[in-house]
């Protein structure tokens, strides 16, 4: 029998079936990857600090956006696509290449994260680079769609003697 344009159900029918397949967990769309959480974005953290961008893109969608915390734009500068971020990402360690990511703390809530972090490297004049700054991250199918990053302006520290 039609209702509306729907099935309708006898009350048999919907004692022996409680619940609809779509909120029943045996009949739910398995998702493609585990959610994300605080344990990924630390993980995410540790391959910044080994310079590992393999294993940074393994996180990321194909169709992932980095928006980096300096650039000519509003957002800073805006790369999309995996070969665009890839390149972007590498791009963070040949101006400073012993670029590290400290102190890190991630929170997340659904499809959003943020790591915050102490950013630390040395320019090529010697000069440190030391600054508190944050990542805001958005998630789907359990990898990161979107990683838009904020930091500190602060003026470089004197070389060490």
């Amino acid at each position: 029998m039609f209702e509306s344009g729907h099935l309708a159900l006898s009350d048999s029918a919907q004692a022996a079936y409680p619940a609809s397949f779509e909120t029943r967990p045996e009949f739910a769309m398995p998702q493609a990857n585990p959610p994300v959480t605080t344990s990924t974005l630390a993980a995410f953290s540790e391959a910044w600090n080994r310079h590992d961008v393999d294993a940074l893109m393994s996180f990321m969608t194909d169709d992932c956006v980095f928006m980096t915390a300096g650039g000519p734009d509003a957002c800073g500068a805006r790369h999309a696509g995996t070969e665009a971020v890839r390149k972007a990402f590498a791009g963070a360690w040949a101006t400073l290449p012993d670029a590290q990511w400290r102190n890190g703390q991630h929170f997340v809530q659904g499809d959003f994260g943020v790591s915050q972090w102490t950013f630390t490297g040395t320019a090529a004049d010697g000069s440190r680079v030391e600054t508190d700054g944050v990542d805001i991250f958005t998630f789907r199918d359990g990898k990161i769609a979107v990683k838009n990053a904020f930091r500190k302006a602060r003026p470089n520290l004197p070389a060490a003697q």
